[in-house]
């Protein structure tokens, strides 16, 4: 795929969302069909610069590691083809790559943050208070320094244009109930750790990630969204890594940076990204594809 694709627009099936990166189809009572856009969003803002072929890396990583991690915990993929979800190949034919036909599951509202390293907005809180969203921390901790026990710091669920906002576990378990909050807490950071052990065989450091949650109709937990990508997870390579400073990052830190370095409020509109930053992120998402699922390394550990 050479083209970008900023909007989906179906003609055949109802749009349910149009979040900051995917376009949410339904298909009928049981299934959605999830469209990875080449959209990107930072601090919480759709930029108007679409990322060639983002969506198709998403989904291909996505995809990954929803095989790789279903023993851990169930995902919302369906058994539902493309073809039958959407027959129209003509419709189809844009879309190739960067679509996923998902079951209909009753999202939960917060978003499973967890953390491994000492960085970003975590970092910037330990300087000044010596916690990380209110967990206290040893000190004398470095920037990017791997943190003494992996953290679990949920969010609040933002629309488009609106800021997520950190909550406690106290305040997860009153908005989900405590066991499903615990639930919640134990999968997401047992993904973490099997992921991150994995992705350092192939050179990569998972820094922190997100995961995103639903419940079926038995009230099972589902794995849902997308998972273990650069635009949800801080991806470092080994080789780079020096704690005491931020290391160079095969993710969109790199796009948080550049905006970082302008005058731009962090509001919308956002700004056009200049036509480098727009290739070299392009370049990091693929490399990361590449490290993470090309098959001649650790092969038959895939899933």
């Amino acid at each position: 795929m050479s083209e970008t694709l900023f909007n989906s627009e179906l003609k055949s099936l109802p749009l349910l969302h149009r979040g900051k990166v995917r376009d949410i189809y339904s298909v009928d009572d049981r299934h959605m069909l999830i469209v990875a856009t080449d959209r990107l969003s930072a601090f919480d803002v759709v930029l108007p610069t679409p990322i060639p072929n983002k969506g198709a890396v998403l989904t291909t990583m996505s995809n990954f590691w929803f095989r790789r991690l279903r023993h851990i915990v169930p995902n919302h993929l369906a058994d539902l083809s493309l073809e039958q979800a959407l027959p129209d190949a003509a419709e189809r034919e844009p879309l190739s790559g960067r679509t996923m036909v998902v079951r209909k599951l009753k999202a939960l509202p917060v978003e499973a943050i967890v953390r491994g390293y000492l960085v970003g907005s975590g970092w910037k809180e330990y300087r000044k208070l010596g916690t990380v969203c209110g967990i206290s921390l040893p000190q004398g901790l470095r920037e990017a320094e791997r943190l003494p026990q992996t953290l679990f710091t949920p969010s609040t669920k933002a629309e488009a244009g609106a800021h997520d906002e950190n909550i406690n576990f106290d305040q997860t378990a009153a908005t989900l109930g405590k066991d499903l909050a615990q639930r919640v807490r134990d999968v997401s950071i047992a993904l973490y750790t099997e992921a991150a052990a994995y992705a350092l065989t192939r050179g990569i450091i998972i820094a922190d990630t997100k995961f995103e949650f639903g419940l079926d109709e038995a009230g099972t937990l589902t794995l849902i969204d997308e998972v273990l990508t650069p635009d949800s997870s801080r991806f470092w390579p080994a080789d780079e890594y020096r704690p005491g400073s931020n290391p160079p990052s095969f993710d969109k830190q790199y796009v948080r940076d550049y905006l970082e370095s302008i005058d731009w409020n962090k509001r919308p509109p956002a700004p056009k990204l200049p036509a480098e930053v727009v290739a070299r992120t392009a370049e990091k998402y693929h490399e990361a594809l590449r490290r993470l699922t090309a098959p001649d390394r650790a092969a038959g550990k895939n899933g």
